[in-house]
């Protein structure tokens, strides 16, 4: 029934009695009812607490604006959540090509959503309906909250309030914020009397913000156009309050304007995170797509997510910027519930494509000395090296699995996420976390792979994979051997199918040179491989723009030009015709190969 969906039309809403709206949420996706899809989330989170919302999807940004006007004004605000990935990601490969399809749109279509949502659905909102608030979402505004560089513009460009004309950013994982602004609106209260909401960003005048000594100062961004080492100072800070507890507030000079960025909340409970996922999602298509295929949720319609957050800290990754490095862990309860929900879905066959979250095998894991994560401000619990505080315990995730395989239902459940196998091969000073560990490997290769299991090493460099964040090549080899061992010992023919990265800062030639020669030892011909592709708020992509480390504020090599970048590239493929990039010959080792870098130590430096 139509009614079973948050209303996308003036029809949908009188069906349910609506003349009015709350909130009216622009999605630049297709409206999946689903918890993977922000704008379901944000919609269903806002009508759990007694809101009128609606969605309009894709609308057409052409012409008269209709699907702008047709909806009417809401009483509190427009929402803009421009898309579960980046409009520029989703649309463009690192070569600046156009992708061969949108995976968020109705039979992969190209022409649903604008470049840049968020800026183009507020210009136009703000021209009909001037005095509406809108707040922007998503993770194209998240990762654009404050100075950034744009890879597709070449260019540094401000905070997207300046670019967009919009009231305020909700950035991160929304629900709690975006509640909190609208019963905050709904008291009458305005946006500027709602300042002190975490999470949020908003402009303002000079002599409206007083600095605390608490408040950290960011270069503003004009002096950032002069001095790219002012970037990657600001970066830093930027990426340490992303993730500590306790935050402290940002601000930024912007031409007469203040950019303040808010603290972010802190990270959600188990029972608040339950609550999220447990809302009435129809887990499909919105029926107006009927006989249309959603890339995106094809991939995601049998899977489940266990948790939000990730330690791993990668410089190329994007998801402690918007999640933060906290785990929130779903309840076993809630979990279960929704899988004995997709296992009565009509097209069910019996196997579960993924359960897993932004990193598979995280579930559960936090500080044993909470005071001790509250206290810290790295990005990375795993580099250099695992934290001595981190409990590595794979128990939970284990009891986890066993209770969806018990399942009649379940044939098969499979972890299509990524696995951070340094989480397997660490040794803990806890045997029966080590148990656990050495149990979910056996399980996870002997149950839960496809033929294939993916993991991601990134690169054969320990210069590079520092610059990476990631754990020295040496654990792949480790983790390799351990895989062809089980696989021997219970008569299987599986795949470990390593993905690669090209052209990220740090890499050079030789490196590229190297990687090929030791993947072609070991007997891969490279399929999973791609271009470092700079995205808002990285440490690689400030390394890219910047030319320095944030956080040592060293020159680092980055190769820029198409030429470098393609050079790179064609490592990957020397077994392939045409392609004139081959491994090196001269050394059984690669030549950056140095046994004292390992955890990020080189030889005579700490």
């Amino acid at each position: 029934m139509l009614t079973d969906f948050l209303p996308t039309t003036k029809k949908e809403c009188e069906l349910r009695g609506w003349t009015e709206l709350d909130v009216i949420l622009f999605s630049g996706d297709a409206y999946v009812d689903h918890p993977s899809f922000g704008a379901a989330v944000i919609g269903r989170t806002l009508e759990a607490a007694g809101y009128r919302v609606a969605i309009v999807p894709q609308p057409d940004w052409h012409g008269d604006y209709r699907d702008f006007k047709k909806l009417g004004r809401p009483r509190l605000f427009f929402g803009i959540s421009p898309g579960a990935m980046d409009s520029m990601v989703n649309k463009y490969t690192a070569n600046r090509r156009l992708r061969s399809e949108d995976a968020y749109s109705p039979d992969g279509r190209h022409d649903c959503r604008p470049e840049y949502p968020s800026i183009v659905y507020t210009k136009i909102l703000k021209q009909l309906f001037p005095d509406v608030p809108v707040i922007l979402g998503g993770i194209e505004a998240s990762l654009r909250r404050v100075t950034h560089y744009d890879y597709w513009q070449d260019a540094l460009r401000p905070c997207i309030l300046c670019d967009s004309g919009a009231d305020m950013i909700t950035y991160g994982m929304g629900e709690k914020v975006t509640l909190t602004l609208a019963r905050g609106l709904a008291e009458g209260k305005t946006l500027q009397q709602l300042r002190d909401t975490p999470q949020i960003v908003y402009l303002a005048e000079k002599h409206e913000v007083g600095i605390s000594p608490d408040d950290i100062v960011l270069h503003s961004h004009e002096e950032c156009l002069r001095n790219k080492r002012a970037q990657a100072e600001n970066f830093r800070h930027v990426e340490e309050e992303s993730n500590k507890y306790h935050a402290q507030r940002l601000i930024q000079a912007v031409g007469i304007k203040q950019v303040v960025i808010n603290p972010p909340y802190p990270p959600m409970t188990t029972e608040e995170i339950d609550a999220s996922f447990d809302l009435p999602y129809q887990r499909v298509p919105h029926p107006k797509y009927k006989g249309k295929r959603i890339p995106a949720y094809d991939m995601i319609k049998f899977s489940v997510n266990l948790h939000r957050g990730c330690f791993g800290g990668c410089a190329f990754c994007t998801i402690s910027a918007h999640q933060g490095k906290f785990i929130a862990c779903r309840s076993k309860e809630s979990i279960m519930r929704e899988v004995r929900q997709l296992v009565k879905m009509p097209d069910f066959k019996g196997y579960l494509s993924d359960l897993g979250g932004p990193s598979a095998n995280m579930y559960g894991m936090h500080g044993r000395n909470m005071k001790a994560c509250e206290a810290c401000k790295k990005p990375s619990c795993l580099h250099p090296q695992v934290c001595p505080n981190l409990d590595t315990d794979h128990s939970r995730l284990l009891d986890i699995y066993h209770a969806v395989d018990a399942l009649p239902e379940v044939k098969k459940s499979f972890i299509g996420s990524g696995v951070r196998y340094d989480l397997l091969l660490h040794h803990s000073k806890d045997e029966k976390t080590n148990e656990a560990a050495r149990q979910y490997t056996r399980e996870l290769i002997t149950k839960h792979v496809s033929g294939r299991l993916k993991v991601a090493p990134e690169h054969t460099s320990d210069t590079v994979l520092h610059y990476m964040r990631k754990p020295s090549f040496r654990l792949f080899r480790d983790f390799k051997r351990i895989f062809d061992r089980i696989n021997q010992e219970e008569g299987l023919r599986q795949q470990l199918i390593p993905y690669f990265i090209s052209s990220h800062p740090g890499c050079r030639e030789q490196d590229m040179a190297e990687l090929a020669q030791l993947t072609k030892q070991m007997g891969y011909k490279l399929e999973q491989v791609q271009d470092f592709t700079p995205t808002p708020m990285t440490t690689a992509t400030e390394m890219y723009y910047t030319g320095y480390d944030p956080y040592t504020l060293e020159p680092v090599f980055t190769a820029r030009t198409q030429k470098e970048k393609l050079a790179q590239r064609q490592y990957f493929f020397w077994y392939k015709e045409g392609e004139h990039r081959q491994p090196s010959r001269h050394s059984d080792k690669p030549k950056s190969y140095n046994p004292n870098f390992r955890q990020g130590k080189k030889k005579g430096k700490k």
